[in-house]
């Protein structure tokens, strides 16, 4: 299959209606991009514009608080995925430099008597809200609101692989999804050799649900290993699948390394959603995509196991020191 010189922008209205043919034919383009390149843009998606505003007006009231209001929050206290991580505090490319960016992650919103919580299931933990009015009802609001449209294009998926449209519901009702606030500095004069706003990575999850504002940074690098800018289009998302669902489609699917080069001359700020499957599901091979010639290329993990050991060494060389 030729690879994309662009990101295909994709309407999804129709997978909020009733109309099979149009379905089908949204279906089809997402599963065309998912095998292709594994990214693309989503457009009339359902998530408000007041609220995607709201959200970054959140955002950058928080990166804007001084360091030691921030480090109140830190990530490194967590068990669970949550808080602030500071400038350099993250190194996606286990092999170059600190990314130059700070981000703020926010988990499932769950009650201190959780039962998941108590027992101490992986990834379960409550979230730590900064004093900054409002931040906690925005941001869970968009939380629901990337959610519900996550779930909506897993079930595009299911359909594309030759599943249920529902199958990934019960693996998606109370998932290890992290809600990523991100602030870029403007590119310094100087940095350490091969240092990004963040370095060559894929994502870990299943999907990632990408917000950005219209300074621009992120590349996607095709199969052929030539980068492509993925430039802001103003009110679409961008979609990427993620190593985990590549796990589960037997690598039907492409999880691409990209990575974010920081802006000259301004700041650039972004919020992804990260959507991870439920801590206890199990991934393996989905039905259909193993056969006579065509073995499952990954052992069964559960998903929290998996999450766990993709997480840790990019936080490593902060623990150590």
């Amino acid at each position: 299959m030729p690879e994309s010189t662009s990101l295909p922008l994709i309407d999804v209205r129709a997978l909020y209606g009733s109309d099979h043919g149009e379905i089908a034919r949204v279906v089809k383009q997402i599963g065309a991009a998912c095998r292709d390149i594994g990214f693309f843009y989503v457009a009339a998606h359902g998530v408000p514009d007041t609220l995607m505003r709201e959200t970054f007006s959140m955002a950058r009231r928080f990166f804007a608080l001084p360091g030691p209001e921030k480090d109140k929050a830190s990530i490194l206290a967590s068990r669970h995925n949550r808080g602030y991580v500071a400038m350099q505090g993250e190194r996606l490319d286990p092999d170059k430099p600190g990314d130059l960016k700070e981000a703020f992650n926010i988990g499932l919103e769950i009650a201190p008597d959780d039962p998941e919580l108590l027992a101490g299931v992986p990834f379960r933990g409550l979230n730590t809200w900064p004093d900054v009015p409002e931040f906690r009802s925005t941001m869970l609001a968009y939380f629901d609101a990337v959610w519900s449209l996550g779930r909506l294009l897993h079930r595009a998926f299911a359909m594309d692989l030759g599943l249920p449209p529902a199958y990934f519901e019960d693996k998606l009702d109370r998932p290890m999804a992290t809600l990523r606030l991100l602030h870029y500095p403007e590119m310094p004069g100087s940095v350490a050799p091969g240092q990004l706003g963040a370095g060559e990575h894929t994502d870990y999850g299943n999907i990632t649900l990408l917000a950005t504002d219209d300074a621009g940074g992120l590349e996607v690098r095709r199969r052929d290993g030539t980068w492509l800018s993925a430039p802001p289009i103003p009110g679409a998302f961008v979609i990427n699948i993620g190593d985990c669902l590549m796990r589960w489609s037997n690598d039907i699917y492409i999880s691409t390394p990209h990575r974010v080069v920081n802006p000259r001359g301004r700041e650039r700020t972004s919020v992804a959603f990260f959507l991870d499957p439920n801590p206890d599901a199990l991934v393996e091979a989905l039905p259909g995509t193993t056969g006579p010639g065509l073995p499952a290329k990954y052992a069964p993990v559960v998903a929290s196991d998996y999450l766990r050991g993709r997480l840790d060494p990019s936080y490593d060389h902060m623990r150590k020191n």
